[in-house]
This record gives structure tokens, C-alpha cells and sequence, in this order.
């Protein structure tokens, strides 16, 4: 069994529909390559069937570890959390305590984890460093320019 990760159901949604494609799809256009290497004629000495070959077992053991993170996943419900405190799904306006500058982050799951649009992983340093920490406090992240402290401006859900 698989660790538990939680998502939203956007972020779960999207999981199954890659999956989905990968089974469909991508099992059929690796299937078209097999039969065309293989139409060509003498398979041992066949670099084109070799790859396909190849390029179906990396589908097959991508398929498989997204099935296995698909059947662990759950929706997350933050009716049931406490509010007050920076956890998952949490939207966290943080000011950096040494320059000022304020920013925002959601923390996700490591799969839906992009920084371009604001979400950030719960297992990386700054997602360690904000969870369980309330408005007003000042949470102290290590990262490789070494520790830097962000005040807690702001959580909402």
C-alpha cells in the first residue's frame, strides 16, 4: 500500500485523465510502432522494435506507478481542519522578516506543486516551514542561502 497523498479534485481529476490517456492513447500508438518495426522484417536485428519495445515498457511502468498514486489519492475536505493553521490546501501570505517582500502560496501535494502559478509542494522546505504555523507568527525555513524567516501575514482556505 501506497502512501495516502491528498489533492484537490482538480488536481485528481487531471491524474486520472493522464492515466487515462496513457491507456488509451498512448498504448495504441505504441502498439502502431511495434507493428510497423515488426513489418519490417527480421526482429533481431531490428533497432526500431528493439525501441518500441523498450518505449512500451516505460508506458507500461509509467501507467502503473500513476495507478498505484490514482488508488492512494483523496480528495481533500478542509471542513474538517483547523482554519487557523497553515496546512494543506491553505492559501499563506508570507512577508520575508530580513527584506519585506510579501508573497503568496497554496500548498498542494507534490504532483500539482508549480511554482509559476503559487503552489508549492507540503514536503518542500518552504512548505515544511509555513504547515501548522498561525497568522503572526514568524516561521524559519532552511534553504541553501541558509535560514530565512517569513511572518505569517495571512491563511485562508
Amino acid at each position: 500500500m501506497g502512501k495516502v497523498q491528498y489533492y484537490t479534485e482538480e488536481g485528481l481529476k487531471k491524474l486520472k485523465d493522464e492515466l487515462q490517456d496513457l491507456k488509451t492513447r498512448g498504448r495504441t500508438d505504441i502498439a502502431k510502432q511495434i507493428a510497423e518495426a515488426r513489418d519490417k522484417g527480421d526482429l533481431s536485428e531490428n533497432a526500431e522494435y528493439d525501441a518500441a519495445k523498450d518505449a512500451q515498457g516505460h508506458l507500461e511502468l509509467k501507467i502503473a506507478k500513476l495507478e498505484a498514486v490514482v488508488g492512494n489519492a483523496r480528495v481533500f475536505d478542509n471542513s474538517q481542519m483547523d482554519t487557523s493553521k497553515v496546512g494543506i490546501l491553505s492559501t499563506v501570505k508570507i512577508k520575508n522578516v530580513k527584506n519585506g517582500m510579501t508573497v503568496s502560496y497554496t500548498l498542494v501535494s507534490e504532483e500539482e506543486a508549480d511554482l509559476k502559478a503559487g503552489k508549492i509542494s507540503l514536503g518542500s522546505p518552504f512548505g515544511k516551514g509555513l504547515v501548522g504555523k498561525k497568522k503572526g507568527e514568524v516561521a524559519e525555513i532552511n534553504a541553501p542561502a541558509g535560514v530565512l524567516q517569513f511572518e505569517i501575514l495571512d491563511i485562508s482556505y
